[in-house]
């Protein structure tokens, strides 16, 4: 993807810098370095309603459903939440499949809970599921 419109971090609140700092991490990926934006208590609820616990869940998880999958971030929405500080960031995932076709326009919502400078939740979806479905000639 060539448009990439990456929000610049000095445009953005604080909490919103953490959440792309991290997406920026862990799309490396670097589950490690990612790790560094949250908290040790984090949840991570991802598609699918799959529960990790350190950012090396979803990577092993992306690493199965994709040959490699990248964030074109699009735009962050930061309000007050009975959790925290509540962080949405919305765009399109580009990449592969493993069979080597390449998608992009694939839409994401991810939303973030932070609290004293840490993630403590993250919640996520996007289409994948829906674009595997059509691949395969299924309308549901």
């Amino acid at each position: 993807m060539t448009d990439t419109m990456i929000p610049d971090a000095d445009s953005l609140p604080e909490e919103a810098r953490i959440v792309r700092d991290y997406l920026e991490a862990s799309m490396v990926p670097d589950p490690e370095r990612a790790a560094t934006y949250m908290a040790k208590n984090v949840t991570i609820t991802f598609t699918g309603g799959r529960v990790y616990h350190h950012p090396s869940g979803p990577a092993g998880f992306n690493a199965m459903r994709y040959k490699w999958v990248k964030k074109d971030m699009r735009q962050f929405d930061v309000a007050q939440g009975a959790e925290g500080t509540v962080v949405y960031s919305t765009g399109y995932l580009y990449g592969e499949w493993h069979d080597g076709t390449a998608f992009e326009g694939n839409r994401y919502v991810d939303r973030f809970v932070v609290e004293g400078g840490k993630i403590v939740k993250m919640d996520v979806w996007n289409d994948s599921a829906e674009r595997i479905l059509t691949a395969r000639g299924i309308e549901a």
